[in-house]
């Protein structure tokens, strides 16, 4: 059994019907990306891991256990953190002190402060520097970081690639890599398929709430998926 499983999911916001019937799983070393224009929903799916939707029908499982209807702080408890789109650092804290932040569930696991900054050396060159003073990269391995300072089993990510040079997607997905390497499972929202063919295993194509198509990476350019892609 996948440690993430998504069973007919349907959820929203208010009345507003965005996702219907969402089926997914990952497991732990697994990367999976959730792809599609904007508007489709992916963002609502991530959201939905921590109470950011009203849940119409349909479950979400992470080891067994069921997240909604609990509060969105108890998602990292059992091995679900997110790196989100916009990265949220805190201005007023420092590298270092965002990073910490990222421990709050007090989940134990081999990511420790020591491995993040063996993962992303820049961040201990500049842990004293404040949060937002980083370069758009940076703030984007500092979300990274923080995220796995919570232990996660499986790691979300929201759209990491968004405002960055391909240089830098070349940075992250190697790190990605070595992350997925590591055993710890990846579920990433992107738009961009240069990172989603470098980086993950399996993908799946969302279009107006729903999943319409899915399939191995290695065969995303085919004619079949490229046309669920174009949707």
């Amino acid at each position: 059994m996948s440690f993430l499983q998504i069973k007919g999911l349907s959820a929203g916001y208010g009345k507003s019907v965005v996702l219907r019937g969402i089926d997914l799983d990952v497991d732990e070393g697994e990367s999976v990306a959730v792809v599609g224009k904007n508007g489709a929903g992916k963002s609502t799916l991530l959201n939905s891991f921590f109470g950011g939707t009203a849940i119409k029908g349909g479950s979400i499982l992470v080891g067994g256990q069921a997240l909604e209807g609990l509060p969105g702080y108890r998602a990292p408890e059992h091995g679900v953190t997110i790196s989100p789109q916009g990265r949220l650092i805190l201005p007023h804290l420092t590298v270092q002190e965002n990073l910490q932040l990222g421990a709050a569930s007090r989940r134990k696991g081999h990511w420790t402060l020591q491995r993040v900054f063996e993962l992303f050396p820049i961040l201990q060159e500049r842990r004293d520097k404040m949060g937002t003073a980083l370069s758009g990269g940076q703030q984007q391995m500092l979300a990274v970081g923080r995220a796995l300072l919570g232990n996660p089993r499986v790691l979300l990510l929201d759209e990491p690639s968004e405002g960055l040079s391909p240089i830098l997607v070349d940075d992250l997905v190697s790190c990605f890599n070595k992350i997925r390497d590591a055993g710890t499972g990846i579920l990433v929202v992107e738009q961009h398929l240069n990172l989603v063919r470098r980086t993950t295993q399996r993908f799946v194509v969302m279009a107006k709430g729903e999943i319409i198509d899915r399939g191995l990476t290695p065969d995303i350019d085919s004619d079949r998926h490229r046309a669920a892609l174009a949707f």
